[in-house]
């Protein structure tokens, strides 16, 4: 192992990078309160400029995926749609394996310019999460407590907020619910055979009424869906905590377009459309299973400058306040001062493991583990 490397994945550098990551998001959680009043005035302004702070908060997690960890992602995908590629409103439904898909997709919105606009379906409490949280309500992100009786309104409403949106933007959507386990899987299977829905080995059944509603309520707004399969070379599982060591991982992503107007607008038909989209993501899995790529054509995104250099300001600035701040401390000669310090620091190493520790698959969200109705959602 390289001296790089070892700096890499020494836990202070961990502890450092996620300094840097939770109080410039809480600075800039508070440029965005403050364009509360711009609201009343201007809002499209207001929403231009907080797709810019929510790219400042954003990108610095697609940093550490390009240039930290170093990871690749090939693009498997028609040239021509490739051409229209942050160019048009979409729908972006991903497969959810993997504990970064989730970053991946960031990484996509990212290599096209939306990502400071992209949009996702979250779970209610979500928005009251400090910086990630916040972030995205500002962003008027789309959020859901995953009961249909009242999320069928609310999310419909949320929804056609967008049709005036000032720029482009993908809403991401992860349309089984939750991350794939074995446990889940088994259930939703179980479920495939009770309605007679053909089995999936690599997904679980997707959530019918929540793609339908999006769809309905984004017709004349979203040009196409972007159905993405991702998957990792050499059979390989990557995890938030292998980024942060810098791990380098390579990713391929299967994208195909399709006009939204190839989407059935019946509610019944669109959910039978949906379940044969998920065989056809089943059938290019097993493909990549058993041959080692998607099919089609593919194409190397290049990174773009600018997650690196929000990174790198960031990074300098708070950096270099905490290196004023620990100086006076130290120099006060205070036991009791120096004591606290060191509380604080060992608070936040704890509370950085445990942050990790939430995005690992065996910590993932119990939704989907209860044998219940797939199609309530």
């Amino acid at each position: 192992m390289g001296l790089l490397q070892m700096l890499k994945s020494h836990f202070l550098c961990h502890l450092i990078m996620c300094y840097v990551f939770l109080v410039s998001g809480l600075i800039i959680n508070l440029l965005q309160l403050c364009t509360l009043p711009l609201w009343l005035v201007s809002k499209q302004l207001a929403r231009r400029i907080n797709i810019r702070l929510a790219y400042s908060i954003a990108s610095q997690m697609v940093a550490v995926l390009e240039w930290w960890s170093g990871t690749e992602c090939t693009l498997y995908t028609d040239p021509k749609s490739y051409l229209l590629y942050g160019k048009e409103n979409a729908i972006v439904v991903l497969n959810h394996n993997f504990e970064i898909d989730f970053l991946c997709g960031w990484t996509f919105c990212e290599r096209f310019g939306v990502l400071g606009s992209s949009k996702v379906l979250a779970k209610k409490e979500l928005a009251y999460v400090p910086v990630i949280g916040w972030m995205w309500y500002f962003l008027e992100i789309v959020f859901c407590k995953r009961k249909w009786e009242e999320d069928r309104t609310t999310v419909a409403q949320s929804l056609q907020k967008l049709w005036d949106y000032p720029e482009k933007f993908w809403f991401l959507l992860f349309c089984e619910g939750t991350r794939f386990t074995q446990k889940k899987h088994q259930i939703s299977m179980q479920v495939a055979e009770s309605k007679g829905l053909p089995k999936l080995k690599y997904h679980l059944l997707p959530r019918t009424k929540g793609f339908w509603v999006t769809v309905q309520n984004l017709r004349g707004t979203a040009a196409a869906v972007y159905d993405s399969t991702l998957n990792f070379r050499n059979n390989e599982a990557p995890t938030l905590i292998g980024i942060l060591n810098g791990k380098k991982y390579h990713a391929d992503l299967y994208v195909r377009r399709i006009p939204l107007e190839q989407v059935p607008e019946d509610e019944a038909e669109c959910a039978a459309w949906l379940h044969q989209l998920y065989q056809e993501k089943d059938s290019f899995q097993e493909q990549y299973t058993q041959m080692g790529h998607y099919p089609g054509p593919t194409v190397s995104p290049p990174r773009r400058p600018w997650t690196l250099i929000n990174w790198l300001f960031w990074s300098c600035l708070l950096l270099y306040l905490l290196g004023l701040l620990l100086t006076q401390l130290l120099s006060s000669g205070s036991v009791l001062t120096i004591v606290a310090c060191v509380a604080v620091c060992s608070a936040a190493s704890l509370g950085v493991r445990w942050m990790i520790g939430q995005t690992e698959i065996d910590k993932a969200s119990s939704y989907g583990s209860k044998a219940v109705p797939l199609n309530s959602k």
